[in-house]
């Protein structure tokens, strides 16, 4: 089997780089582990920035339809104390600078956008092998093999194309998160609803925190920040939610009840997110036919941007393919020596707020960094 472009990964960059060269008219193929797209849950609200994401969905053709899928009120935010004294809270203006959506929404218009047969589920990597000139084989868990002019890495912080290019491997920060959720909150959880707010709520302390987030429908979506070193999660069982709840709220016996109330009374078995980044400035020499995009090429801690970045990176390789019609190797270069620059700004902000939400001084130190970045001038 043969085909001009092999993308791995039905995330949001390579679903956009799907797209983006659908409208040029350039056909490709999408491989993705998962065997459907309704297979796992697809996480929660990102804010969509207007310099990247916003931009990659034009590009797209599809700003239209992502308009028609933002949470109205989405973009309220709060920082609280542990006592949940609230230090900065911003109303939703309405500007659309940074519009809310569903994580599982964006992806589903994505998908919805490409031929029927675009995404070739339950299709897993397990191998890929440079055949020379540019091309590459890419092995499939069922054994199946697909031979490509274009191999593109789009499979996330754990990307099996990655090694053709790099030696880089991912380094956990020290910083894990616990995702939990609550339902119908403003009836059966009025407290932790009143506390959040309508939007996201960042409530931090030196080297632990709750982010919590209202999705559409009464959810609240909650991820705890704690900086502890793998061992420590290792040791806690979580197969037994009751026990993962306690184990975590213990962290937090001092802090406001409605805040701690969205640990304790979770309705959803905890899940633990480690957080890994790539090395600062992660880069690689051209090699021909293949490339990264999204967290394969620069994974970084959460900070609202690694979505942005992915769409952005999808649609920006695939406008660079477009453009380059008869010389694939000038368009990845292009691609590539913006992306790198661009990536590693991104990697050294996201550390920077990663250190201003835990750091000794938080969260006194996330709120002058917000109150600074809006002063006129």
């Amino acid at each position: 089997m043969s085909t001009d472009v092999t993308i791995i990964g039905a995330g949001l960059g390579g679903l956009t780089l799907a797209r983006v060269l659908q409208v040029h008219g350039i056909p490709a193929t999408v491989h993705e582990a998962e065997p459907s797209p309704t297979a796992r849950s697809q996480g929660g609200m990102l804010d969509i920035h207007e310099h990247n994401g916003q931009l990659a969905l034009k590009a797209a053709g599809l700003f239209d339809e992502f308009l028609d899928l933002v949470h109205e009120g989405g973009e309220a935010s709060r920082v609280l104390d542990k006592d949940a004294t609230v230090l900065l809270d911003e109303p939703d203006d309405g500007t659309g600078t940074r519009p809310e959506v569903h994580r599982g929404d964006l992806r589903r218009m994505l998908l919805d956008s490409l031929p029927a047969g675009t995404v070739d589920w339950g299709h897993k990597a397990t191998a890929v092998r440079p055949l020379g000139e540019g091309r590459h084989e890419v092995t499939f868990a069922d054994g199946a093999t697909v031979r490509t002019g274009l191999l593109v890495g789009a499979d996330g912080a754990w990307s099996r194309v990655r090694p053709l290019l790099s030696d880089a491997r991912n380094e956990y920060v020290g910083r894990s998160f616990v995702e939990t959720y609550l339902f119908d909150v403003d009836t059966r959880h009025p407290a932790c609803a009143r506390t959040v707010g309508g939007g996201s709520l960042s409530a931090l302390a030196p080297g632990k925190g709750i982010l919590a987030h209202r999705e559409p429908g009464g959810v609240l979506h909650t991820y705890v920040a704690l900086d502890k070193p793998q061992e420590w999660f290792g040791a806690i069982d979580f197969t037994d939610a009751g026990a993962v709840r306690a184990r975590i709220a213990a962290e937090f016996d001092d802090w406001a009840p409605a805040l701690r109330a969205l640990i304790t009374d979770g309705e959803t078995a905890p899940v633990l997110r480690t957080v890994h980044s790539l090395p600062a400035g992660h880069r690689w020499d051209r090699v021909p036919g293949v490339t990264l995009l999204g967290d394969a090429a620069h994974l970084m801690p959460p900070s609202g941007e690694g979505a942005n970045l992915a769409l952005y990176d999808g649609a920006e390789l695939g406008e660079a393919v477009a453009a380059h019609p008869d010389d694939l190797e000038a368009a990845l270069t292009a691609y590539e020596q913006a992306l790198f620059p661009r990536s590693a700004a991104a990697a050294a902000e996201a550390a920077h707020v990663h250190r201003l939400c835990f750091d000794a001084d938080a969260p006194h130190s996330l709120v002058r960094f917000f109150t600074d970045h809006e002063q006129p001038g």
